[in-house]
């Protein structure tokens, strides 16, 4: 199954609706291109729905640090949303559940921004 991301405005907050698997390849890719060409774009706010994403493996993870990390170095801040209890545990075991800013609903997300 391919990845997907589609990305939406909601008071300022850029929401990437991403779908499908995270691992090595064009997953990944997927999410580097999507979060880079928004960034680039000058958006400081970025939240990754990572609600309908079935599967992630270690270089996903490492592509959501490094997003996580590229949109930080250019003075923006970067959240996840709705994780799935996989997703959740591998952020836990790889103790990365503490780095990402993790919110339940899309509107306290968005309410996280403005703090």
């Amino acid at each position: 199954m391919t990845m997907k991301a589609s990305s939406r405005k909601v008071d300022g907050v850029v929401i990437v609706d991403l779908s499908g698997r995270i691992t090595l390849g064009e997953g990944a890719v997927v999410l580097r291109d999507t979060v880079k060409e928004i960034s680039g774009r000058g958006e400081k706010k970025i939240l990754l729905n990572l609600g309908d994403v079935t599967y992630i493996d270690s270089s996903g993870i490492g592509e959501l640090v490094s997003a996580f990390t590229s949109v930080r170095n250019a003075g923006g801040d970067l959240k996840l949303l709705n994780l799935t209890k996989k997703v959740h545990d591998l952020l836990q075991i790889t103790k990365l559940y503490t780095v990402f800013d993790v919110q339940d609903s899309e509107a306290s997300a968005i309410a996280a921004f403005s703090r």
